[in-house]
């Protein structure tokens, strides 16, 4: 009866020592990948809502784990919040964040209801910085002037502090807006972004108070002390 010869294995040390070194070096990568922070978060576009409140509506505040963090998440944080109507977010090296955010940034805030109105059209009930719509608006006009009211440059939006529906005789759409700097401007909504011309305009005026009248012509009364 013949005996089985049994085969003998003889293990290589060496390239054990390779296949777990290299099993290592993969290891300790991607631990490193996945554990990599974000550094940087650069935020463009924002007048109203500031970096540090961006960065919280997005839930970077404590610079978290950018693996977990990609750039279509951050957005979709984003634009859950009610002031931000849109915004792209992209990376460079991973660790750096660059945000552009195109705000729903308030318009003005209309007295006869306690709300703000964002530059989409929505109502919220905090009282926000933006100038007061003291009375009511009809119906029919209120659209347009909404929208003309979206056409408003930032700086100037600042610069006004109340706004009166005060139609005449000869125009119904005709408003009366209080400027910061106490001076008083009559506009119809067919010349209403002539609104944004407002500083230019004043450089001329030699600090001297009255009506600015943009609704017939452009001429402007100096009031009496």
């Amino acid at each position: 009866m013949k005996k089985k010869k049994t085969k003998k294995y003889r293990i290589k040390y060496q390239n054990l020592v390779v296949f777990l070194l290299v099993v290592y070096i993969i290891y300790v990568g991607v631990d490193s990948f996945l554990k990599q922070r974000i550094t940087n978060i650069y935020i463009t576009n924002n007048n109203f809502l500031s970096d540090e409140e961006i960065i919280e509506i997005a839930r970077l505040s404590d610079y978290p784990v950018t693996a977990t963090n990609s750039s279509r998440a951050i957005k979709e944080r984003l634009e859950e919040n009610i002031y931000i109507n849109s915004a792209k977010v992209y990376k460079k090296n991973r660790k750096e964040v660059y945000i552009e955010v195109e705000e729903n940034r308030p318009l003005f805030y209309k007295a006869s209801l306690n709300k703000t109105v964002l530059l989409n059209g929505k109502e919220v009930e905090e009282c926000l910085d933006a100038p007061v719509l003291i009375n009511y608006v009809p119906d029919t006009i209120y659209t347009d002037f909404l929208n003309k009211m979206r056409k408003v440059d930032i700086d100037i939006l600042k610069r006004i502090s109340e706004i009166e529906y005060n139609p005449n005789n000869v125009d119904s759409e005709r408003f009366l807006l209080t400027m910061n700097d106490n001076n008083y401007v009559y506009l119809t909504l067919y010349k209403f972004e002539s609104i944004n011309s407002y500083i230019d305009i004043v450089k001329n005026l030699e600090n001297k108070k009255g009506i600015l009248y943009l609704d017939s012509g452009e001429y402007f009364k100096i009031m009496e002390n």
